[in-house]
């Protein structure tokens, strides 16, 4: 009966896997709009800001990518269903964020990171490896790297060009969101990470980040 368990739950994180890849994502929520439902039109952008902007979303999307990742790697070896399920409910709203920037880059006329499959990789393998430590362990660890995202988002709103209302638009949506996702696993009892760990996740984030933005 756990062998059975235990397929039906791989067989579970390959669907999820190749969902992420290959199929496009769908949104339970509109895209978050600008406040002018016009403003930020990718037209209005000169072709610097469009590339500056595609170049940002296109890193917000293989964070997006690897965020699935790290909640599908984190789920299958959770020890509590309650982890479980607080992981993978993070991860379907994490399938808006996705299909956001899936649209945004369309409307920029860019494409997503060439790498997504290594980052998808990397990081079912890290959320994986979090997770054997334990539901409170890997509860911080998804209190750090939500910590982190919103820094992450933050530096990109001030980047992103300031005609671009579209683009902010989905990015602070997002930030509100990854906010309420570490909240959430805090109060799931997620435990302080050491600092070394949390140096490691930033200095691996940036290795990310700053491939992605060109490729």
């Amino acid at each position: 009966m756990e062998t059975e368990h235990s397929l039906d739950a791989w067989i579970g994180a390959a669907d999820r896997a190749l969902r992420a890849l290959l199929a496009p994502a769908h949104a339970s929520r509109p895209i978050p709009q600008p406040a002018a439902p016009a403003a930020g039109d990718a037209a209005e952008l000169s072709p610097d800001e469009r590339r500056r902007a595609a170049a940002l979303m296109r890193v917000n999307h293989a964070g997006e990518i690897a965020a699935q990742a790290l909640y599908h790697g984190q789920a299958i070896a959770a020890r509590s269903e309650a982890t479980r399920k607080l992981l993978l409910d993070a991860a379907r709203e994490e399938t808006d964020h996705l299909a956001w920037c899936e649209t945004r880059l369309k409307e920029l006329q860019s494409r997503p990171s060439l790498l997504n499959p290594l980052w998808y990789a990397g990081s079912f393998f890290i959320g994986a490896l979090a997770a054997l430590a334990g539901d409170r362990p890997s509860l911080g660890f998804v209190v750090e790297t939500e910590r982190q995202v919103e820094g992450h988002l933050d530096a990109h709103l001030g980047r992103l060009p300031a005609a671009d209302l579209r683009s902010r638009a989905i990015v602070q949506q997002m930030r509100t969101d990854e906010a309420a996702h570490g909240a959430n696993a805090k109060a799931a009892g997620g435990m302080e990470l050491p600092g070394p760990v949390r140096a490691l996740m930033r200095r691996t984030a940036r290795i990310m980040t700053g491939t992605a933005y060109w490729v």
